[in-house]
């Protein structure tokens, strides 16, 4: 049944090129300048809670406050671009993320800089379903979910090479400093895509609100939606806390930060173009093996954050199991929503995401603070993924009672 996935999207002229088009890789820089901003953050958690005044905690709700913007503005501005054409909608959203970054460099206070990252937060959602529709939409129909782990890998070396140079800069120029390239990264990003993308004549969106809400609403969306946003909370209940687990219970240096990062960044890679060839194969069973897969390696983080070594290998092994998911939950949620609720369904997808990691910074906050600290975060993160796990098991027998066909 995968072609019943990929019939909704229309077939670009370079479909039929064995290789991945250059527009593509466009939509990737987009997608690294967005993810940069998004995570460089946990790499600056120490050094804004101190400037501003704030404690470890509050400092974190800048990630949910990140995400819950995200989860917001991606319906919202999916709906109100759906008659401009999905390259303008690109380059408007960029823009949207370099003024955001500008005014995260020049914030004042905690107050301003919770602004400014919600305004800059706006962009994303947006961004990645449109963007994810449109990479589907450059490459032939077996290569679909693939182009989307390949936009997405942006999002990964972000990760990799992004968040680690924007935790260096910080700790050697001040934490306003990673603002201020990323604002720059947003500038070439825009010129990027306004340079290769394509343009076309459909509009993002041509069934109107209404179909479109309807082909989301339904239970199989619906649960795919749960899904994300449950697995990915298990995520950043310890994400969001990875410099100060790394500091306080790992006992590593503030140098070791970055390196580390970066370790999780390769797993991010390895693991989102895994999960986009898992995707193209068989959608429905990698995603509840990529879920338990992250279930238990988040479970592991517990005994391994007291050992140095343990707990790089784990902060790379969750890099992979947390992007082997994207590419299988992207495709089932597109698919599932059919060509009147794409667009919206994509984002709306990313929104989840988002809500995860707003509901996973809460989550391990609360944990922090009430719930024995630091070290117990592993073994909270593994049991609101597991929840997740439940959920997709519920959405995958309302589609194939039996749970024996491919999606």
């Amino acid at each position: 049944m995968a072609a019943s996935f990929l019939a909704p999207f229309p077939m670009s002229r370079s479909a039929s090129s064995p290789r991945m088009p250059v527009a593509l890789y466009a939509l990737t820089a987009g997608a690294f300048g967005i993810g940069t901003t998004e995570f460089v953050i946990m790499g600056l958690l120490t050094q804004v809670a101190t400037d501003l005044q704030v404690s470890l905690p509050a400092a974190g709700l800048l990630i949910s406050g990140y995400a819950l913007g995200v989860f917001a503005g991606a319906p919202l501005l999916t709906l109100a671009t759906g008659r401009l054409p999905r390259k303008a909608v690109l380059i408007g959203l960029m823009a949207v993320f370099t003024v955001g970054n500008l005014a995260c460099a020049l914030a004042p206070d905690y107050g301003w800089l919770m602004a400014a990252r919600v305004v800059t937060s706006l962009a994303h959602g947006t961004f990645f379903g449109v963007g994810a529709v449109v990479a589907a939409g450059l490459v032939p129909e077996t290569r679909r979910a693939s182009a989307i782990s390949v936009m997405f890998t942006g999002l990964t070396v972000a990760t990799l090479l992004g968040v680690p140079a924007g935790a260096w800069l910080g700790l050697h120029a001040g934490w306003r400093a990673t603002f201020w390239a990323v604002a720059a990264i947003g500038v070439l990003a825009t010129f990027v895509i306004a340079t290769l993308v394509p343009s076309e004549r459909e509009a993002a969106s041509s069934g109107g609100v209404r179909r479109a809400l309807a082909a989301v609403s339904r239970p199989p969306v619906a649960l795919g939606l749960l899904t994300t946003t449950l697995g990915y909370a298990g995520v950043f209940t310890v994400y969001t806390f990875v410099q100060p687990v790394l500091l306080e219970v790992t006992g590593l240096p503030e140098t070791a930060v970055s390196p580390v990062l970066l370790v999780f960044g390769i797993g991010m890679i390895a693991g989102n173009l895994l999960g986009g060839r898992v995707a193209d194969r068989a959608p429905v069973a990698a995603i509840p093996a990529t879920l338990l897969a992250l279930a238990a390696v988040l479970a592991l983080l517990g005994p391994a954050m007291r050992h140095a070594t343990a707990m790089v290998l784990a902060i790379g092994l969750l890099g992979v199991a947390a992007f082997a998911t994207v590419a299988p939950l992207q495709a089932w949620v597109l698919q599932r929503a059919g060509q009147d609720g794409r667009d919206l369904a994509s984002s709306l997808n990313i929104g989840a995401f988002n809500l995860g990691n707003a509901a996973g910074a809460w989550l391990g906050g609360l944990v922090v603070a009430h719930a024995g600290g630091l070290g117990r975060l592993g073994t909270a993160g593994a049991l609101v993924t597991l929840a997740g796990v439940a959920v997709c098991a519920l959405a995958i027998r309302r589609v194939h009672p039996a749970a024996t066909q491919p999606c």
